[in-house]
């Protein structure tokens, strides 16, 4: 696979600070890694192929850290998708382990790995761990993959687990988002980041997205109007396909002191990013996103009844929903720049954005 460039380098003009990385990993301890799965060609078989999908692992705190909590909140923009794991989020306002993302069908397959994992983990106890619950995530590929095959399987999940790494993220046809359609571009995983400041301290928020949303029309890149003018090759709106609308999953980490309520507010801010690609959030659309702070210890089992919790004052939080909603318009944008022309079951292609063209666009609008 080719490595494309990504947005910024193409010359669309982001705003606000990125961390080194323009990552999700540019916040400290995250760790995040790919099984990708492309097998075959032709016509579809279910069972055998062809396969166009995978899992995307992330680990908040790294791996040898697993069962550390993170304190986290998440929003439902439009709920045609599923995220497991959030009840209890709601509930305490914190979850431990690593987080999956993957095809529709496997989200009970990646939950199942995910515990496998963590039972295997140096780590577990099995009195201190009696019960855990994962977060699973997932959007729908069926149109590239053979979706009902359920081709990812535990020792997939397994192995996204133990490749998570720090450092560059890889991005587009990678790991859940290999199969995955954006604005009826090919889409998939992109990652951002920024710095912000809150007080007199400097602290970074990370987002990672699985994008398999929007029509070509809606489709908007720094205010303009890309999918009215780059038309050729779109997907929906034919015979087979006249309303398809896709969903996106998004997970945003930062380093900054927040309460479980404040990373509601945070996780509600990815969906404006969202918004400014130019989705209107539609009926079909699974658009979920989950919020993590590393800054506090979860400290549920300290053996203590007390435990502090620092948090930003609410009047001072501002420079960080802005952040949320940058990073989360650019890691959508990174997914469509990165992402590469693919063929899955029956024939069916999704083309890649053309670099010329976008920038184009965009120039022709002084961008």
């Amino acid at each position: 696979m080719t490595v494309r460039q990504r947005a910024r380098d193409l010359g669309i003009p982001f705003d606000g600070e990125t961390g080194p990385l323009n990552a999700i990993t540019d916040v400290a301890g995250v760790e995040v890694g790919f099984t990708t799965l492309i097998d075959g060609d032709g016509a579809l078989q279910i069972g055998k192929g062809p396969v166009r999908t995978g899992v995307t692992i992330i680990h908040p705190r790294g791996k040898d850290r697993a069962f550390d909590g993170v304190w986290a909140g998440r929003f439902s923009l439009n709920g045609n998708g599923e995220m497991t794991g959030v009840h209890w989020i709601d509930e305490a306002g914190a979850f431990s382990g690593p987080i999956a993302i993957t095809n529709t069908h496997s989200v009970g397959l990646a939950h199942h790995g995910i515990l496998r994992w963590m039972i295997a983990h140096p780590r577990f106890n099995a009195e201190a761990q009696l019960w855990m619950l994962p977060v699973s995530a997932e959007t729908c590929d069926e149109y590239l993959n053979d979706i009902n095959g359920q081709h990812v399987t535990e020792a997939h999940v397994l192995a996204a687990c133990d490749s998570a790494r720090p450092g560059p993220v890889a991005e587009g046809n990678v790991g859940g988002g290999t199969g995955m359609v954006c604005y009826e571009f090919k889409g998939g995983t992109g990652t951002a980041s920024r710095r912000f400041t809150l007080g007199d301290e400097t602290f970074t928020i990370g987002v990672l997205v699985q994008a398999n949303f929007g029509k070509r029309h809606d489709l908007s890149v720094r205010g303009v109007p890309v999918g009215r003018h780059l038309t050729d090759n779109a997907v929906w709106g034919t015979a087979q396909n006249p309303d398809v609308q896709g969903s996106i999953i998004g997970i945003a980490i930062t380093d900054a002191p927040l309460s479980a309520i404040q990373l509601q507010r945070v996780a509600r801010r990815m969906g404006l990013g969202v918004g400014r690609t130019g989705s209107p959030s539609e009926d079909g659309s699974g658009d979920i996103f989950l919020a993590m702070s590393t800054h506090n210890d979860v400290c549920e089992k300290a053996g203590t009844s007390e435990a502090m919790l620092r948090y930003t004052v609410n009047a001072h939080i501002n420079p960080l929903f802005l952040a949320t909603v940058e990073a989360t318009e650019e890691a959508i944008i990174n997914a469509l720049a990165a992402a590469e022309t693919m063929t899955g079951q029956n024939g069916h292609t999704v083309h890649a954005i053309n670099h010329d063209d976008l920038m184009a666009v965009m120039k022709q609008y002084g961008r």
